[in-house]
């Protein structure tokens, strides 16, 4: 026998004022922005923990690592759960691991604290993504005027816009303070506070069904007919996330050693400028077709990493800007593809499992090449890891791109 835990059968829709939608549609954007650039507050700030104690490339990618990690563990046992629960409380179990991980980085400072503190970040962010995405096309859809495409548009800016807003505040938070290590923090603590009070009053999108189902992780919510079609977007969510997480660990630490660039500030901008890049594209090429917007991932896909490659050889920060800036659109249109894509193949009720599904693949793209690039730049010279990292990145994001087009 098989000991699980009864939870409540899959979910219905709640029908509320459309006015109350309207106004937690954005609450709920708010709220995934802020919680995500949370996320990555501790970026800009690696290269004063090195300073202070020593740590090599590789730890740096380790400390990151437990936040990919929490993710990927939360979405397989956790972020599918809102079609069963209900969305609101997934999104305040999210703020309030945010709020433990600001905790632990307020009081603890030291190797031990900072995994801790990142694996628990990554937890809250794993029941928040695929979650609040789900959220909001349910609470867009129960406005009195919806918008088609508005939240998609809004939950990947929401996502892709917080992590990059999370090291430009860091950043100028940071520069100017007497105690960079805590401030930051400090900041943050107080909004996710403020988040826990003004979420309750979103209304709730899933209504419970009487009965009960045993608890089982995610699983495969993907049919056998469309697995072949859902391939290419789990490759594309991959190759988006391998960029993402190069310059959420490792960019610090390229800009400060190998650029010469020691400002907080331009750190946080650095690796600010794929996320930001990503958001933005998304409302650059709303109105463009779903086919010439992955011509575009294409191109920049392939010119993006190579810009940055040369960033990193001549050195040039301006380059290794310009190439975050075109990689991070690259990605932020592979992604989007990729969660449109696969919100197609199922049926509303599996919808969030679904997602689950892409966030846990990209979430991986994060651990798998970020831990490689670390284990390499202990044993070789940065130009030629980061080389071989956008010669990857390049063949895999056209390729997925490509597949994606043509299915």
């Amino acid at each position: 026998m098989t000991n699980t835990q009864a939870l409540p059968a899959p979910a219905a829709p709640i029908q509320a004022a459309p006015r109350r939608h309207g106004a937690g549609f954005w609450v709920t954007g708010a709220t995934f922005l802020l919680l995500m650039a949370f996320s990555t507050v501790p970026t800009p700030l690696y290269p004063l923990y090195v300073a202070r104690d020593g740590y090599g490339p590789f730890t740096v990618t380790v400390i990151f690592a437990a936040y990919a990690v929490g993710v990927v563990a939360s979405l397989f046992l956790v972020g599918h759960l809102s079609d069963r629960v209900g969305r609101r409380p997934l999104i305040l179990l999210a703020a309030a691991l945010e709020l433990v991980a600001a905790v632990i980085f307020l009081l603890r400072d030291d190797l031990g604290g900072l995994i801790a503190a990142r694996l628990v970040s990554g937890i809250g962010i794993g029941a928040l993504t695929a979650t609040a995405t789900a959220y909001l096309a349910e609470l867009d859809g129960g406005r009195s005027r919806p918008a088609p495409g508005r939240a998609a548009v809004v939950a990947t800016v929401a996502n892709l816009g917080g992590l990059g807003l999370g090291p430009l505040l860091s950043g100028l938070i940071a520069e100017p303070s007497s105690d960079p290590l805590v401030l930051p923090y400090a900041v943050f603590a107080v909004v996710l506070v403020l988040l826990l009070a003004v979420t309750p009053l979103v209304p709730e999108t899933v209504l419970h069904r009487p009965g009960l189902r045993p608890y089982r992780p995610q699983r495969v919510a993907i049919g056998p007919d469309a697995r072949r079609r859902f391939a290419a977007n789990a490759v594309g969510a991959f190759t988006g996330f391998a960029v993402f997480g190069l310059f959420s660990s490792v960019a610090a630490s390229f800009v400060h050693d190998e650029l010469g660039q020691t400002s907080l500030v331009v750190t946080g901008v650095v690796a600010a400028t794929p996320f930001l890049a990503g958001a933005l594209g998304q409302c650059l090429v709303a109105s463009v077709a779903p086919a010439r917007q992955l011509r575009i991932a294409t191109v920049l896909m392939v010119a993006g990493p190579a810009a940055l490659f040369g960033g990193v050889v001549l050195p040039s920060t301006a380059l290794f800007l310009t190439g975050g800036l075109l990689a991070g659109g690259g990605a932020g249109l592979l992604f989007k593809a990729a969660l449109g894509r696969t919100a197609a193949l199922v049926p509303p009720a599996e919808r969030a499992e679904a997602l689950a599904l892409v966030f846990l693949v990209g979430y991986a793209g994060l651990v798998v090449p970020v831990l490689a690039v670390g284990v390499g730049l202990v044993y070789l010279p940065a130009p030629l890891v980061l080389g071989v990292f956008v010669v990857l990145v390049a063949l895999a994001g056209g390729w997925a791109a490509t597949a994606m087009r043509r299915s």
